[in-house]
């Protein structure tokens, strides 16, 4: 489905971003990864992905956190592939404290990665899909785009601004051939997520078990956790034919915790 198509996936050396960039180049997409990690294990997954799905991919440790390298990216991209076609914003990172004491930097270096790296992401990728007329733009925001939890002041914040941001694109772009959606998970088993996990069974002197059920239990109504492969799969859909007229929208996989 997308043979000759070129992705970037921000943040696709692990968890849910690696699960998106592996259903893409499963379709036939070439693949730009971006993120951190070992320089070994790095090459490992860029290697492995390649060998699998009979895709070119390469890897660009572009620093999102600042915007003339995410802008450096998607220039870099366009020139050694002729074009881009999709662009995954997945790059996040999280820090929880009460707001009376979050750490200034800790607030500025959220909405750097998890919201202007957006902006300058698409900035700088929205002419040239214009000018081919397709161009997909997907944005991994969460469930907490679209509510709110107590001490994540910057990170609710950041993703209710991406979801803000996704409306914007999609009304610009609209008719163009391009479009601009929001994925917003809910609890998904990532590194991240364990290590939550770790530290309420610690705190609580519980098991693993029982910890990951509590944590389920307070916000996601399905008990269950959505994957990095489910989440691929919606980036898919949204990149898919069915989703030409789908623009500008916030597309919930939390197990029912914003229907509440």
């Amino acid at each position: 489905m997308l043979k000759g198509k070129v992705a970037i996936v921000t943040g696709s050396t692990s968890g849910i971003g690696l699960g998106i960039a592996k259903e893409l180049a499963k379709l036939g997409a070439d693949l730009v990864l971006n993120g951190f990690g070992d320089a070994g294990e790095i090459e490992a997954i860029r290697s492995g992905i390649e060998r699998e799905y009979d895709v070119r991919v390469v890897y660009d440790g572009a620093d999102m956190s600042k915007g003339d390298a995410v802008r450096g990216l998607i220039d870099a991209t366009i020139k050694k592939f002729g074009h881009l076609d999709i662009l995954v914003n997945n790059a996040g990172i999280q820090f929880t404290a009460p707001v009376d004491e979050f750490p200034a930097a800790k607030w500025d270096a959220i909405l750097s990665i998890n919201l202007s790296a957006a902006f300058h992401g698409i900035a700088a990728a929205v002419p040239q899909m214009k000018k081919q007329r397709w161009g997909r733009i997907v944005n991994i925001a969460s469930a907490h785009g679209l509510v709110a939890s107590t001490h994540k002041a910057a990170y609710v914040a950041a993703k209710h601004g991406l979801v803000g941001l996704t409306k914007v694109v999609g009304l610009e772009t609209a008719g163009s051939g391009v479009t601009c959606n929001a994925v917003c998970p809910g609890w998904v088993r990532t590194p991240l997520v364990e290590k939550q996990i770790s530290d309420i069974a610690a705190q609580k002197g519980i098991s693993q078990k029982e910890a990951t059920n509590e944590l389920l239990a307070e916000k996601q109504p399905s008990l269950d956790f959505a994957s990095p492969e489910q989440l691929g799969g919606t980036v898919a859909f949204l990149c898919s034919a069915a989703a030409d007229q789908i623009t500008g929208t916030a597309i919930s996989v939390d197990g029912g915790w914003t229907a509440r």
